[in-house]
């Protein structure tokens, strides 16, 4: 019986509705604590978390390895800018060389900052090195990417809601069709200095780039004198059953974006990670970070590194991922046509959804009904991408979760199909 009482819950979205920006639209549960793989609202819920806050937390929330690591360097010092030398940043990028085979790396806060960085690096090298005239540089982007949210990154989205009264965006960016050579060559021009791509497309829905594209890629940059710069912001660190995703295409790209999972889901840590030919055209004053490489970001990062390798997480991200795509085919096969396909790599899936028989967000709020969390991307796709520490057991939670709320959606379309009968054509004519 309703009481009439506002709910915990309400209160707490209520007030951030009054006082926040409407720039986000959340799935509406109020989470109060976390441990590893699971959430607890603040109505004493429990969930299992299929989202890790976009692979930020896929280490499992709170970490005791990484909390410890937080806690030892808030004892000594946290923050001092990079006026300054310190014991923490330099052992970080040291171990980020070594597991990327990278020279050199440039450490930053947000993944946004860090293809800011990249941008500007290929810029630079492309005048520099290349010799483009100045001011003409350009750089190919695919369509239907995602990189970040500043004004210059959505400049060049193709996403008309991203980029919807947010002009006049910077020139200097030319469009492909991701996974297609031909669209490729038709967008470049001798001014091309970089490409910027991902390796597989989350925010699109999870897409894979089709067979032996990046291999084309790599020997056309190649051939060109162009960079091929390869964003893993999302992809990188384990969640696709790689150390980086570009490792399943056999390439390696000129350099690399990196974060979310680098700051072991406790603070934001990103890094833009290329050899000495490329990264040394950076110089004192021409960029630059108060926060980026902070002591304490280099600390819990540097310790995130070290627990993916220690605990195996990158394998375990492999043979879990098998396992999970492998149970949401089961759960396609068993409520055809509700879902159109299960796409994915790793840890990280995506689960298209036919509008017809409902929308993305309509099935992410009844998935959260039933404790698990996932997100939607374009009303259309589900994304299940949980903490590498998932446990076999947890995944059978939340498919089993997913698979019940499903065979309940599909029965309700046909009940609904059932009682709106088509019109008789004929006899309309008639």
């Amino acid at each position: 019986m309703d009481t009439g009482k506002r709910t915990l819950t309400q209160d707490y979205i209520g007030t951030e509705a009054r006082y926040g920006a409407r720039n986000y639209r959340p799935v509406p549960v109020v989470v109060d604590r976390a441990l590893d793989c699971l959430v607890w609202d603040v109505e004493g819920r429990e969930y299992v978390d299929m989202m890790s806050a976009y692979s930020a937390v896929s280490h499992g929330h709170l970490h005791p390895r990484l909390v410890a690591a937080a806690q030892r360097q808030l004892q000594k010092v946290a923050i001092t800018s990079r006026a300054y030398h310190g014991t923490t940043l330099g052992p970080f990028l040291h171990k980020l060389c070594a597991l990327t085979s990278f020279e050199r790396a440039l450490p930053m806060n947000t993944g946004a900052e860090a293809v800011e960085t990249a941008i500007k690096c290929a810029r630079r090298w492309g005048y520099r090195v290349k010799g483009v005239a100045p001011g003409q540089a350009e750089i190919l982007v695919a369509r239907q990417n995602f990189h970040g949210r500043t004004s210059t990154i959505i400049g060049f989205s193709s996403e008309p809601d991203y980029r919807d009264g947010f002009g006049p965006f910077a020139p200097g960016f030319r469009h492909f069709d991701f996974g297609d050579m031909d669209s490729v060559r038709a967008g470049a021009s001798p001014n091309t200095c970089a490409v910027l791509v991902e390796p597989i497309q989350g925010e699109a829905g999870v897409v894979l780039p089709p067979p032996g594209f990046f291999a084309q890629l790599r020997q056309w940059c190649t051939q060109n004198n162009v960079l091929l710069i390869i964003d893993e912001v999302q992809a990188g660190l384990g969640r696709t059953g790689r150390w980086f995703a570009f490792e399943h295409e056999g390439i390696r790209p000129d350099a690399l974006i990196l974060g979310k999972a680098l700051g072991g889901g406790l603070l934001p840590v990103s890094a833009f990670l290329a050899d000495s030919a490329v990264m040394n055209v950076f110089d004192p004053g021409s960029h630059g970070s108060t926060f980026g490489g902070n002591a304490l970001g280099a600390a819990v990062a540097l310790e995130a590194l070290q627990v993916i390798e220690d605990e195996g997480l990158v394998q375990r991200s492999a043979e879990l991922g098998e396992y999970l795509i492998a149970r949401l085919r089961e759960v396609q096969a068993a409520v055809q046509p509700l879902v159109r396909a299960v796409r994915g790599r790793g840890l990280w899936v995506g689960v298209d959804i036919a509008p017809a028989h409902a929308s993305a967000r309509e099935l992410v709020e009844s998935l959260a009904a039933r404790g698990v969390l996932s997100k939607e991307t374009h009303e259309t796709v589900i994304r299940f991408a949980p903490p590498l520490t998932i446990t076999r057991a947890l995944i059978d939670r939340a498919v089993d979760a997913f698979l019940h709320m499903a065979l309940e959606k599909r029965r309700t379309f046909a009940i609904k199909s059932i009682a709106t009968p088509v019109p008789d054509r004929a006899t309309e004519t008639a």
